[in-house]
């Protein structure tokens, strides 16, 4: 018998070397309105950076992993990025990570010649870290001409940092947690006349860390919080729940934990390379007396389908809510659906 964490790693080893072979085959066979070409990442051969400098306030976890992401992908050489955080733990551990990265000991030492700020702090955190920095550039010199101040901060619109900050350029953006492996989807958004060159830099940036999608009404973003920012944690819960059945049958917990995520994975590609409705999919594999229509009939007797859309709705109120809006919409509420996406719905199919 192996020793847990020996079992776990088997099991990671497994997942990695059936995505890493079914990713080839899905880039090449995929429909090209299933997947974007750039969803699975490899190394680039390129060195050239996007810009000549990008600052991250804040090295968090997903700062990390943006900054390790295009790193890796030739996007931006470590050397060209420079990170500040207050807590100096941190910054050494980006450092130890990426070799070349630069340490700033001050935010406007971080922001003054930089062409792209990530911002990554905690929402109630934003106000507190960006106003003292207009007293700081009327001190201390001007920042770079059309720099971009780019914000992975949850439900904190566009406007609040045109509020705190004399930068024109604002993207806000929804990354999720597989950044970290660089197969994750960010949703973004720009103020209004955002440059096309600039466009351009910012989809470069996120194509490093999975697939890119571009909204023009920044509406979506809190959307999108709710289904693809907040998605990786209904899946995991999934997992559990799927795992733990296993053991309780009376699988080896590595062994449901192997079944689980390789079923979850290959579930996935299956889907995105098939290019068929999922609601096809299932019913493909659900046999009339069967133990999977015993299962499905189980699942939705439970409210399977409409507790998944009740969270999702949850999540989109909160996001909502951290950002200072109604969050009185969605079913069984005085606004039922958000319409303003109809007429512009043409714009945003990319």
């Amino acid at each position: 018998l192996f020793h847990p964490c020996e079992r776990m790693l088997s099991v990671r080893r497994c997942a990695l070397k059936s995505a890493a072979a079914a990713a080839s085959r899905l880039v090449s066979n995929a429909p090209s309105s299933a997947v974007s070409t750039r969803f699975f990442s490899t190394p680039a051969e390129s060195k050239n950076n996007i810009c000549d400098k990008i600052g991250f306030v804040g090295a968090g976890n997903m700062a990390k992993a943006i900054m390790g992401g295009m790193i890796r992908n030739g996007v931006q050489q470590p050397e060209n990025v420079m990170v500040y955080d207050i807590s100096s733990d941190q910054v050494d551990s980006c450092i130890a990570a990426f070799p070349g990265v630069k340490r700033a000991t001050t935010l406007h030492a971080l922001v003054k010649d930089a062409d792209v700020v990530m911002l990554g702090v905690k929402p109630q955190n934003v106000e507190a870290v960006l106003r003292p920095l207009n007293a700081e550039v009327e001190k201390l010199g001007p920042l770079k001409d059309g720099v971009i101040l780019t914000s992975i901060i949850a439900g904190v619109p566009i406007e609040a940092f045109l509020e705190y900050t004399n930068i024109k350029h604002v993207v806000r953006a929804m990354p999720n947690t597989p950044v970290t492996v660089e197969q994750g989807c960010t949703v973004w958004c720009s103020t209004p006349n955002f440059p096309a060159e600039k466009k351009e830099l910012i989809s470069r940036l996120f194509s490093s860390i999975g697939d890119e999608i571009n909204m023009e009404d920044e509406r979506f973003l809190d959307m999108a919080t709710a289904i693809s920012g907040s998605g990786p944690a209904y899946v995991f819960l999934t997992m559990e729940a799927m795992i733990d059945a296993g053991v309780h049958m009376g699988f080896p917990r590595h062994i449901a934990e192997r079944l689980v995520m390789n079923t979850l994975l290959g579930t996935c590609l299956y889907a995105i390379q098939s290019g068929e409705h999922v609601s096809k999919l299932r019913n493909d594999i659900t046999s009339p007396g069967g133990t999977t229509a015993s299962a499905i009939y189980n699942l939705e007797r439970g409210g399977f389908r409409t507790t998944v859309s009740d969270a999702v709705w949850a999540a989109y109120r909160r996001s909502l809510e951290l950002g200072g809006k109604d969050s009185n919409v969605g079913p069984g509420r005085n606004n039922i659906l958000p319409t303003f996406w109809q007429k512009d719905m043409k714009d945003d199919t990319s």
